[in-house]
C-alpha cells in the first residue's frame, strides 16, 4: 500500500501558555529530528492523525506567523497512541474529560527528513489557487499544478491543523520547494527585476506597445496576517526549553468539542 501524504502544522514563532513556549520551528525540529505530535485537541484532526501509517509523507507547515508556509518534509515514524499530556494537570492542554482507561486524544511521532530548498509561503499558494494558469514565475508547474492547488485543504478550509495531502499536490509542491521562482524572502511576491521582466513580456506581447510601461504588483501582495488560525493554531506541541531562544517548543491545535478551547505544551528533559 503505498504512503499517504498530510500537512501538519506548527508555530515558529514564541507564545507563552500557561509559563510554557509552545514555540516549535523548522530549526527545532532539524535539532530534536523526531518528535511525538501531542497537545492536538481537535476531534477531525485526532482521526487524520490515527489514519496515518508509518512511512507516510508529511509537510512541515509554519503556521500563525507574519509568513506562513511549507518550511520542511517529514514522515510519520509511529502510528497513533495515546497522548498522555491529556492528563497531566500542569499541562497547558489538560482535557480532564479524558483518563487512561478512556483515552479521548491521540498523537504520532514524526521524524524530520529535510529542509524545503526553497520555502513555500502560502501566500504564493494562494496566488496559485486564485489563477486560471500558473504564474510566470512558476511557470512550471502547468495547469494540472494550478488545479492541485485549487484543490488543497489548507487554501480551502485551511484553520485545520492536521490535513490530508492529494499525492499529486504533493508533486507540485514537492517542485515548487525544488525550483523555487519568486523573491528570496519567499513572500511570493516577485522582486522589482522579475515584475518588470514580467510588465515587458506583456508588452512584448502586444498588450501594450506604446505608452509609459509601470511595474505591476498586482496579486503579489505580502499576506501580512497569519492563516486565519489565530487562537486556533493548530497542533499543540513543545518542546524541551533549551538556553537558545532557537530550541524550544511546538504547537497546538484549539478542540470544537470544548468550550474553553486548550493548547498542549509538552516540555522535554
Amino acid at each position: 500500500m503505498s504512503a499517504k501524504h498530510w500537512l501538519m502544522k506548527a508555530e515558529p514563532d514564541s507564545r507563552i501558555v500557561k509559563g510554557k513556549d509552545v514555540k516549535f520551528s523548522v530549526d527545532d525540529f532539524e535539532s530534536v529530528k523526531t518528535t511525538p505530535w501531542e497537545g492536538v485537541r481537535n476531534a477531525e484532526a485526532r482521526n487524520l492523525m490515527k489514519e496515518m501509517k508509518v512511512g507516510d509523507k508529511v509537510l512541515f507547515y509554519h503556521s500563525n506567523c507574519k509568513n506562513p508556509g511549507i518550511a520542511a518534509f517529514a514522515e510519520v515514524s509511529k502510528e497513533a497512541y495515546p497522548d498522555y499530556t491529556a492528563w497531566d494537570s500542569s499541562h497547558p492542554y489538560y482535557d480532564p474529560k479524558t483518563d487512561k482507561e478512556n483515552p479521548k486524544w491521540y498523537m504520532v511521532d514524526v521524524t524530520f527528513v529535510r529542509r524545503a530548498p526553497h520555502f513555500v509561503p502560502l501566500s504564493l499558494l494562494r496566488g496559485i489557487a486564485t489563477s486560471s494558469e500558473p504564474p510566470r514565475e512558476v511557470s512550471y508547474i502547468g495547469a494540472e499544478g494550478v488545479k492541485a492547488i485549487q484543490n488543497m485543504a489548507l487554501v480551502t478550509r485551511g484553520r485545520l491543523s492536521v490535513q490530508r495531502v492529494h499525492e499529486e499536490t504533493w508533486e507540485v509542491i514537492t517542485q515548487l520547494a525544488e525550483h523555487g521562482g519568486w523573491d528570496e524572502e519567499g513572500t511570493g511576491r516577485t522582486n522589482k527585476a522579475q515584475a518588470k521582466q514580467r510588465s515587458k513580456a506583456k508588452a512584448d506581447d502586444g498588450k501594450q506597445s506604446r505608452g509609459k510601461k509601470t511595474d505591476s504588483n498586482e496579486g503579489d501582495s505580502d499576506d501580512k496576517q497569519p492563516d486565519g488560525e489565530l487562537p486556533d493554531t493548530v497542533q499543540n506541541k513543545a518542546i524541551s526549553t533549551s538556553t537558545n531562544s532557537r530550541g524550544r517548543k511546538r504547537k497546538a491545535d484549539l478542540s470544537t468539542e470544548d468550550i474553553q478551547p486548550r493548547r498542549s505544551t509538552r516540555v522535554r528533559k
